[in-house]
């Protein structure tokens, strides 16, 4: 049986937004890159405190304004791209949406569940449209997946696994480690994994966890069984500390589905099933791009495709599913073992 083709949005079917971007950081450069190669899109301009830095992202990235004035850039836009830290993807979303403009807010959508339920009341009450920059859902492979689970495919979806690890050096001064920038490896890297399961089994009822967390907050790894009503599971884990293989599986009574590494990137898919007592085997590759980093235009193509359409939430990630995401980050980090940031000066 033929993989089923992906059916990514066509970036010349959504209307042309002027973009602003507010943070001058690296994935920001590059989510301006990817626009200006694969998209309709235009980033028009760019907001930061630095501004000779401001100056030198513009220049960098095509961008005709620079500005340290986030109102001013409000002023000029239809939509924002939201990169500065995670500890302030709130406030400034919050902002932007009082002013009436279309949100799109780099992952983690807010530090905790609770913060991102004021945005979501925020921005409904507004009639504007905000999205979590999860770009994993907006990606080819993500939509052959997708059709190979709502075609029965898979069978029956018995587990999930998926993680996401990497290594930031000891620096208790630095972004990863410091807890007034909301730091750690779940906000900035579990998400990932736990928005994947989320994206196949919905909302656990039972979660258990394991790993370890300085006294100060900050989560270094952790693994998180999640348990859902319909007896399946999902086993996702992250870590600031070590190297992780970055796969994911979804696991069904009829086949398995390999999304390979990195699976929150464009990649591609391994479906094994088992027939006649042999196992058969496909794969699929997203060979589109050469750079990695130019599939993150896909998710501004679907939110300039929402705003068309009058929509003000993604169909493919629902607000109320990215607050849920938040709450199961929220319910593992008390499960984590308190230990001493030192032990790992070294890493």
């Amino acid at each position: 049986m033929p993989l089923p083709s992906p059916r990514p949005i066509d970036p010349s079917s959504a209307p042309a937004l002027r973009w602003g971007v507010i943070g001058t950081g690296w994935i920001a450069g590059r989510f301006a890159d990817a626009l200006h190669r694969h998209t309709a899109q235009r980033v028009v301009a760019v907001a930061a405190r630095d501004l000779p830095r401001t100056l030198a992202f513009a220049a960098a990235h095509g961008i005709e304004t620079a500005v340290t004035d986030r109102r001013a850039l409000l002023d000029a836009v239809d939509a924002v791209y939201i990169a500065v830290p995670h500890s302030a993807h709130a406030a400034v979303a919050r902002e932007a949406i009082a002013a009436g403009r279309h949100v799109l807010v780099e992952k983690p959508f807010a530090t905790s569940a609770a913060e991102a339920r004021e945005v979501v009341d925020d921005a409904r009450a507004a009639g504007v449209l905000a999205m979590e920059a999860m770009w994993t859902r907006y990606l080819p492979q993500s939509d052959v997946l997708r059709q190979l689970i709502s075609d029965g495919a898979l069978g029956e979806i018995h587990q999930v696994v998926a993680d996401f690890g990497s290594v930031a050096p000891y620096d208790p001064t630095g972004r990863m480690w410091d807890p007034a920038l909301a730091g750690g490896a779940l906000l900035d890297l579990g998400v990932y994994p736990v928005s994947f399961a989320s994206s196949i089994l919905g909302v656990p009822e039972r979660i258990q966890a394991s790993g370890l967390v300085t006294p100060d907050g900050i989560d270094l790894r952790a693994t998180a069984l999640l348990g859902y009503a319909n007896g399946a599971d999902a086993v996702v884990s992250t870590s600031m500390v070590s190297r992780t293989a970055e796969r994911a599986e979804v696991i069904g009574a009829a086949a398995r589905v390999d999304v390979l590494p990195s699976f929150f990137a464009p990649t591609g898919l391994r479906v094994t099933r088992r027939i006649g007592g042999r196992n058969e085997v496909e794969e699929w590759r997203d060979e589109a791009f050469t750079e990695r980093y130019d599939g993150l235009g896909y998710q501004a193509s679907a939110l300039a495709r929402y705003v068309g359409e009058g929509r003000t939430e993604s169909p493919l990630h629902p607000l109320d599913e990215v607050v849920a995401v938040l709450d199961v980050i929220d319910r593992i980090r008390p499960q984590l073992t308190v230990v001493d940031p030192a032990r790992f000066q070294d890493a």
